[in-house]
């Protein structure tokens, strides 16, 4: 029985916690922004263009938006030029920098015989592979928990069981916000562009699983679609994608921050 309430009130403290973290207070400081692919690895190909440097250029204009209109908020790139980057480190600058929101751009592709297939989607990692996002979140806990959980809880330490509980809760937590800002993404494409959406969707993405924070991988289009590869390539719908990320960006501090 006492063991019982000792672990009932672990989870008690540790969920009030969690509670903290993402209420008293939280604020988006930190935005990691990922261009996919990069340098040796291009990604997809289209009949003049390749996924590594639309998904760059989207980042470049996305990362430019956000400076310009919440200059309060630290841009993080993961690169910004033609080089490679491993998927691993892309997860690891994100996880360094006690990063608060991760958005990887990427486009999307299909094989001969299914060229017509058009549309954005956003993806999040898979439920069935956040145990992947352990380490992450253990090299993370001290850094995100220090001012609250610290206080109440007597550090972060990998012995207690409430250590279990805390990565489970924040598993979830990330999942469900990572979720919901992925459907703001999508639904700002939808609203704002007019583009068609294929939804969210939940995939065992490495460098979403590696993130010790609310993650996705947002597809701007696919490249293998001739209508869509111009679209995707030109300045305005580079700006327009970009400007509908923004958008969604701007709704999900508003709706997670608590002042």
């Amino acid at each position: 029985m006492k063991i019982k309430r000792a672990i009932t009130s672990v989870f008690i403290l540790t969920l009030f916690s969690v509670q903290v973290l993402f209420a008293q207070g939280y604020k988006i400081k930190t935005i990691v922004i990922d261009p996919g692919h990069g340098g040796r690895k291009p990604g997809a190909s289209g009949s003049y263009s390749k996924e590594k440097d639309i998904a760059l250029k989207v980042a470049l204009k996305l990362g430019a938006k956000l400076q310009e209109d919440m200059p309060g908020i630290k841009v993080i790139y993961t690169r910004t030029k033609d080089v490679d980057v491993d998927l691993y480190r892309r997860a690891e600058i994100a996880n360094n920098a006690n990063a608060d929101l991760f958005i990887s751009v990427h486009c999307n592709s299909m094989p001969s015989g299914n060229k017509h297939v058009k549309g954005t989607e956003t993806l999040v990692a898979g439920s069935h592979r956040l145990k992947e996002q352990d380490a992450a979140i253990r090299e993370n806990a001290d850094i995100k928990l220090e001012k609250n959980y610290k206080s109440k809880y007597d550090g972060y330490d990998p012995n207690k069981p409430g250590t279990f509980i805390l990565m489970s809760l924040l598993k979830n937590t990330f999942r469900d916000k990572s979720i919901k800002f992925a459907k703001l993404v999508q639904n700002s494409y939808v609203n704002r562009d007019k583009r068609g959406s294929r939804g969210v969707k939940e995939q065992g993405v490495l460098v979403l699983q590696r993130c010790g924070m609310p993650a996705i991988l947002t597809e701007v289009g696919f490249i293998s679609n001739q209508e869509e590869e111009k679209y995707i390539n030109s300045s305005s719908g580079q700006s327009e994608i970009a400007d509908s990320i923004l958008a969604a960006i701007k709704k999900y501090r508003k709706d997670v921050e608590v002042d």
